[in-house]
């Protein structure tokens, strides 16, 4: 596959970087270079947030049906590409092609479904106290919006903030991880192509410390969502405070997956393996730890363990499990593996780099058992394909375990008890809480965050709710 020379996106052309340096994204599997993009300076991303100030006015004053004939249009021509764009993800990403399928897809159906809500956002009447006058609110565009956007996700995250953003009437900047940029610039060429104005999408591709501060510190920036680490995540945070900026904040995770003995053993241990292992473990509501009850403590262990063994390990296009994005990512899981050891943790599964054709970045599917809630494989996110598995004498401790962490975002109870189910539901802390389904996986039309430092714990993201953030409500007093 021939190197893809890419630029930045601003006021509707596709631009070199002041700086005229690049830098190169590479495939995880085996180092190859997929693409090369501009290596973005301060006074590009002023430029693409002026495009956007410029652009505002005219699409917020855009019919809403005539927003969303825009994003339908882009739906189909992403639709037209899935195939080519998946495996470009799987590529530059490592997530296996099945996987990266699976994304796409996603940001297909979030542009149909927000293509139909931009039809929907004009307001409500309600009801006047006096007789003599009608009381409604009217909807209306936050203004210019910064996206900083992570690797992991890196169509589907793009989609799900750009495409709400551009329905509601806001103008956009987004800067996307650079291991994994490719994808969000075909996201923005089939937008382009469908009819997008000028200026109404930017896309800069750099540093965080070069584009992603001039963004979030910008003072013509109204609002930033931000999908990324809990530690850059109070940078922004800070930022926005000093601009006044409305923030949006998703962040990381620590998700348990709480087994109970009325679960049904081998439906439990897909649950967990699949939340644990899918996406290489790199999803931030990945499974990292599973609290099992003692009485079956140890057959699911050993059953976990052997589907770890089971996976097979490699290249996204031809494996069960790719690589990691990258080599820090991978120093980062190793060395957690490492400390997991030296905590007392009973290595059960993994835990080591497997023999994989190519020069990738591959970890083995890892599972430790005998582990405590104090130690730190079981309270720090680990981003890779690492579970924690912790014994509990009942359903009370598993609910204090679940909830001895830092983070709140995902949480999963696998059990055949009703009452367990429904306590789990009033007494975990997370903004996510499934029944015997994977702490992965989400609709697109349902609220999205966490809770404690997974979150801002402001606005959540998809659905209706992915509206909010984007829009502000004036009410209309009319009397006649």
């Amino acid at each position: 596959m021939a190197v893809q020379q890419r630029k930045n996106y601003c006021n509707g052309e596709w631009i070199e970087s002041d700086s005229e340096e690049t830098f190169s994204v590479t495939n995880p599997a085996d180092g190859s270079v997929v693409a090369q993009f501009p290596k973005a300076t301060g006074a590009d991303a002023e430029r693409a947030i002026q495009a956007a100030v410029g652009a505002q006015d005219a699409w917020a004053e855009t019919p809403g049906p005539e927003r969303g004939a825009v994003l339908r249009r882009a739906a189909g021509l992403l639709e037209d590409r899935a195939e080519d764009v998946a495996k470009t993800l799987t590529l530059e990403e490592g997530k296996t092609l099945a996987e990266a399928t699976g994304e796409v897809q996603r940001a297909v159906d979030i542009l149909y479904y927000y293509a139909e809500k931009a039809s929907d956002l004009a307001g409500d009447a309600k009801a006047s106290s006096d007789q003599n006058s009608r009381l409604r609110t009217v909807m209306e565009p936050v203004g210019v919006v910064g996206l900083i956007t992570p690797w992991n996700y890196p169509i589907a995250i793009p989609t799900w903030k750009v495409v709400p953003a551009l329905a509601a009437g806001n103008t956009v900047v987004l800067k996307p991880a650079s291991q994994a940029p490719t994808v969000a610039h075909e996201l923005a060429d089939c937008l382009d192509e469908a009819g997008l104005p000028d200026g109404v999408l930017n896309v800069v591709t750099g540093s965080g410390s070069e584009v992603g501060s001039t963004i979030t510190s910008h003072e013509a920036v109204d609002a930033i969502s931000f999908t990324g680490s809990s530690a850059v995540g109070e940078l922004v945070r800070e930022s926005a405070a000093e601009t006044g900026a409305r923030i949006q904040l998703e962040m990381g995770g620590k998700n348990p997956a709480v087994v109970m003995p009325s679960a049904d053993i081998d439906e439990a241990v897909d649950i967990v393996g699949a939340g644990a292992f899918g996406v290489t473990g790199q999803a931030c509501t990945a499974t990292s730890r599973a609290i099992v009850h003692e009485s079956i403590y140890d057959e699911f262990v050993e059953r976990l363990a052997d589907y770890a063994n089971d996976i097979e390990i490699g290249p996204g296009l031809e494996a069960e499990m790719g690589p990691q994005v990258s080599a820090s990512e991978l120093e980062s899981t190793l060395d957690y593996i490492e400390i997991g050891k030296e905590e007392g943790a009973t290595l059960e599964a993994g835990g080591d780099v497997p023999t994989v054709d190519g020069d990738g970045h591959y970890v083995e599917p890892t599972v430790f058992s005998d582990v405590e809630s104090e130690m730190r494989i079981a309270r720090e996110e680990i981003f890779g394909p690492v579970v924690a598995v912790i014994p509990v004498s009942d359903f009370k401790e598993a609910v204090v375990i679940a909830n001895d962490s830092q983070y709140g975002l995902a949480a999963s109870v696998i059990t055949e008890n009703l009452s367990e189910a429904n306590r789990f539901i009033d007494k975990v802390e997370a903004g996510v809480v499934k029944i015997n389904e994977k702490t992965t996986g989400l609709e697109l039309h349902v609220p999205f965050g966490g809770t404690k430092r997974s979150s801002s714990e402001t606005w959540r993201e998809q659905g209706d709710a992915g509206l909010d953030f984007y829009t502000t409500t004036k009410t209309v007093y009319l009397n006649y």
